[in-house]
């Protein structure tokens, strides 16, 4: 009897450990199952970080590819500009003298008045065949009640009156009707002058091309047309800027043919056109660039332009007025000072007057403000020998 229980207590451990161990397993199977639901929640978020830098990495490459795409256009127009000048110099010459910047742009130059110049007329006359230009002039303040309503011979007729005339050549860019240079026309309006002044061939509504040569004609033509009405009038040349230019090369020619005006003023004036331009806010960023002279300088000088202050200085016979703000942005003061250290010892000034005006940085004349000056009327009196307005007839 014993021994046939044995193998049925066998068979019934057997079973037990099967059945636990088949339980054991099941736990096991579970657990793992759980550890790899676990693992596959870890891992979704980490990849999404993944994700999440690679794109931030990508928006960097990107950028920096832009970036670097952008310096690469910039550098090679830097260098790209220079042969473009050497290749073409008619754009130095176009760059010199701006004429087709037109500020302020959307007035009518036939109509002075709506710049608050009631008493000034418009006129167009013709230094050569297929040029004309535009010419403004304004008559002593005293007279603006007189010169309402007025035709262009009374204003011709007017230039014989008792006050004197003075011809004022602009700068580069903008025209005659340009902000600071009508309020310069106030204050000399108002000071008892007659004030002519005109747009260069191809600047505002005048016709012809410009350059150098052109534009000293057209002031030998305006000069020409005051002096055939004014009779004995004193005539003065005021320059500005480039016109500084353009009034010693006037004057040069007046002295040379023995019909000096009256005086000169310069206004911000340079000493050549080369040292103008080697000088200029522009051409900082090349100013260090291998072969400047060459590529920048050399152009303007072929394209004819030279406007030498310095040399007509030699040549010039007639008092002479420089005004120049120390911070002036655009012809440094040095320019201006050397000028007059040019002018001062030469031997065609030694019978007239030179003086040289500086005005104070902290006055913030700048290029084109001297017209605020307070001490203009003083310094213009004192030099001309002119008397107040009320005092003339």
């Amino acid at each position: 009897m014993r021994k046939r229980t044995e193998p049925v207590a066998l068979e019934h451990e057997c079973c037990v450990v099967s059945g636990s161990s088949s339980s054991v397993l099941d736990a096991d199977c579970h657990l793992k199952r759980n550890l790899c639901l676990a693992g596959k929640g870890s891992a979704e978020p980490r990849s999404a970080a993944d994700a999440g830098m690679k794109r931030a990495l990508g928006r960097r490459k990107g950028l920096w590819f832009r970036l670097r795409k952008i310096l690469l256009c910039v550098l090679g127009l830097y260098i790209i500009i220079p042969f473009l000048i050497k290749l073409c110099p008619g754009i130095q010459a176009k760059l010199i003298f701006l004429n087709f910047v037109r500020v302020p742009y959307f007035i009518d130059l036939k109509k002075p008045q709506d710049q608050g110049l009631n008493h000034t007329c418009n006129y167009y006359l013709q230094p050569e065949e297929d040029v004309t230009i535009g010419v403004w002039h304004t008559v002593p303040a005293v007279w603006w009640k007189t010169a309402q309503g007025k035709d262009q011979i009374w204003y011709e007729d007017a230039l014989a009156s008792s006050f004197p005339i003075i011809l004022y050549l602009h700068g580069n860019a903008g025209t005659r009707g340009g902000d600071h240079r009508v309020e310069l026309y106030k204050v000399l309006s108002s000071l008892g002058y007659h004030v002519v002044t005109f747009d260069y061939r191809g600047w505002g509504d005048s016709v012809g091309t410009p350059s150098e040569q052109g534009m000293t004609y057209d002031a030998l033509h305006v000069f020409d047309w005051i002096k055939a009405r004014s009779g004995d009038n004193p005539v003065y040349i005021w320059g500005h800027s480039l016109g500084t230019g353009v009034a010693t090369n006037l004057v040069r020619r007046l002295c040379e043919r023995e019909t000096p005006p009256d005086a000169l003023i310069l206004e911000s004036p340079f000493t050549n056109i080369r040292e103008e331009a080697k000088s200029h806010p522009f051409s900082v960023i090349y100013r260090y660039f291998p072969g400047f002279d060459w590529f920048f300088l050399d152009p303007i000088t072929s394209s004819g332009i030279k406007f030498a202050n310095d040399e007509n200085m030699k040549h010039i016979s007639c008092s002479l007025l420089i005004l120049h703000a120390e911070d002036d942005p655009v012809v440094p003061f040095q320019l201006g000072r050397k000028l007059y250290s040019i002018a001062a010892p030469s031997r065609s000034f030694q019978d007239f007057k030179v003086q040289f005006i500086p005005f104070h940085s902290d006055l913030g004349y700048r290029h084109k403000y001297i017209y605020k000056s307070p001490e203009l009327p003083r310094i213009l009196r004192e030099f001309l020998g002119k008397s107040e307005p009320e005092q003339q007839h």
